[in-house]
C-alpha cells in the first residue's frame, strides 16, 4: 500500500548507514514495525515519522509530506531552484558557476543544451548576461599518463 514511502525510508536509511535495527533503537521502535513501514505495509503516526526523521536526520516535513504521497522523489521545482540558487551567489564567478551547473545537469541525467542549463548565464550582480549563451560543459574524467619503456626498466628493478 505505501510502499513508496517505504523505499525511501529505507533509502535514507541506508543512506545513514544505520542498520534496521539501529534506526528502529533511535527512533524508539520496534524492529518489526521499521520493517512492516520499509515494505510497505504500515504507514507510521506523526509521531513516529517525527522519531525517523531524526534518527534519519531528514526533515520531519519533507518526511511527513512524503508519507501523505504529496512530494514525489524529486520534485519538479528543486533542479530549477537549485540552478538559480548557483546562478545567484555571489561568492561564485562565472567559470565556478558554469562547472557547478554542468555537475548538476550530469547528476540530473538532463542534456547540457536543455532549457533549464543553456539560460544565459547570471553576472556576480545577479543580471542576466546574454552574451554568454553557451551551455556547461561537461565534466572530462582525466587518464592516467601511459606508462613509458622508462618507467617500466625502473618498475622492474626495484
Amino acid at each position: 500500500m505505501y510502499e513508496a514511502f517505504g523505499a525511501y525510508v529505507r533509502n535514507q536509511r541506508k543512506l545513514a548507514r544505520l542498520t534496521l535495527r539501529q534506526a528502529a533503537g533511535m527512533a524508539r521502535i520496534s524492529n518489526p514495525y521499521l520493517s512492516q513501514i520499509e515494505h510497505g505495509l504500515a504507514l507510521p503516526s506523526v509521531t513516529v515519522l517525527r522519531a525517523l526523521a531524526d534518527a534519519l536526520e531528514v526533515s520531519t516535513a519533507s518526511l511527513l509530506l512524503r508519507a501523505a504521497g504529496v512530494a514525489g522523489d524529486d520534485a519538479p521545482d528543486a533542479p530549477a531552484a537549485t540552478e538559480a540558487a548557483i546562478r545567484h551567489d555571489a561568492r561564485l564567478d562565472d567559470g565556478q558557476k558554469q562547472a557547478l551547473l554542468a555537475v548538476l545537469a550530469s547528476f540530473l541525467g538532463t542534456a547540457a543544451d536543455s532549457p533549464s542549463t543553456a539560460e544565459a548565464s547570471v553576472s556576480e550582480n545577479g543580471s542576466a548576461d546574454s552574451s554568454k549563451q553557451s551551455a556547461p560543459r561537461a565534466a572530462r574524467r582525466r587518464r592516467p599518463p601511459k606508462a613509458t619503456a622508462h618507467d617500466n626498466e625502473v618498475g622492474n628493478h626495484v
